[in-house]
């Protein structure tokens, strides 16, 4: 699972209670973004035939990308940036888009799933991003699942996350899911007894929402992981760029590659793949 997040913003409504500390319009502008992006989802999960997001490119393109994925290569890029386009502005935030595609030889769907559905080891599959992970309730395919995210880079964050996640079996060969951040908090002095969270109003704005969409489909002789996020975080701060510009702008494209690996690591780690082929 990708490092991003702080509250479920996608369900923001006028008049919700928001921190005094935080633009309300911020709250606001994520929600338009991710109603966009949920919409356009649906439009492709209509269509078909754009289930991944390389079969959407022109053939050359595609065969390229497809050779690159049978070679373990990570296809990754930015969906959209937090620029002003189209009318659309995030008030003293950032957003952050990425897309990422990543190919399991041998692998089958259930596999996958397995490993996914599998929060009680989140933190062994995708340490050490995950420090924590347990299912805190699960009704069939719906799960509540709490996650300490820690990642460093310049700096080091540590996040109490919750998530609210729902998977979906389109077919034999496809299946996918939809996760919110329904809290995440900043841990002060983490792993140690004065640990605590930070009150919203004082934390530091690196992560403050994340929505996720994963798709997987079974073919090529393997299965094919698409894992796609929003995430967002505040501005970066006149004179704080040197600490806090390389965690906001690089890390939720880092994480997404890491998870992505991660995940084929933990699937093809698993002591047989569903169609009996011994791993190595």
């Amino acid at each position: 699972m990708a490092f991003s997040g702080l509250l479920l913003l996608s369900s923001f409504t006028p008049g919700a209670p928001v921190p005094a500390s935080v633009n309300p319009k911020t709250y606001e502008a994520f929600a338009k973004y991710v109603r966009a992006a949920d919409e356009r989802n649906r439009a492709e999960l209509r269509r078909g035939a754009e289930f991944l997001w390389i079969d959407a490119l022109p053939d050359a393109e595609r065969k390229r990308r497809y050779g690159a994925l049978s070679q373990g290569e990570v296809q990754i890029k930015q969906r959209n940036s937090s620029e002003p386009k189209d009318g659309f502005q995030c008030p003293e935030c950032m957003i952050h888009h990425w897309i990422g595609l990543v190919f399991i030889p041998g692998a089958k769907l259930d596999s996958v799933l397995h490993v996914l559905e599998d929060y009680n080891h989140h933190a062994d599959y995708y340490a050490p991003d995950v420090v924590k992970s347990q299912i805190e309730s699960r009704d069939g395919d719906h799960f509540r699942v709490f996650l300490r995210f820690r990642r460093q880079k310049v700096i080091t964050v540590v996040l109490n996350t919750q998530h609210d996640i729902t998977y979906f079996r389109d077919s034999g060969s496809r299946a996918r899911s939809r996760s919110s951040a329904t809290h995440i908090g900043e841990v002060d002095n983490p792993g140690k007894r004065n640990e605590r969270e930070r009150p919203r109003q004082d934390d530091n704005g690196f992560l403050w929402g994340m929505e996720t969409w994963w798709r997987m489909e079974e073919k090529n002789e393997g299965v094919y992981v698409q894992s796609e996020v929003v995430s967002l975080t505040r501005n970066i701060p006149a004179g704080l760029g040197w600490m806090i510009g390389p965690f906001v702008t690089s890390v939720p494209k880092e994480s997404l590659t890491f998870t992505l690996e991660a995940t084929r690591k933990a699937v093809l780690a698993q002591p047989k793949l569903m169609n009996g082929f011994q791993l190595r």
